[in-house]
């Protein structure tokens, strides 16, 4: 048993930072960039709401 227990925790400390890198990198890579006029818009109504 102790032998298991040895790899569940190595399992935990070495995959758990693995598995959340992986997740960080997906999550960068599906981003989805502005397109110009989106970006027009969005600083258009930024503006719009601090000059209230």
């Amino acid at each position: 048993m102790e032998p298991l227990m040895n790899y569940l925790w190595l399992f935990v400390v070495a995959g758990g930072p693995v598995i959340l890198a992986a997740a960080f990198i997906f999550a960068l890579l599906r981003r989805r960039r502005l397109k110009r006029e989106e970006r027009r818009r969005r600083d258009e109504a930024t503006r719009e709401l601090y000059r209230r």
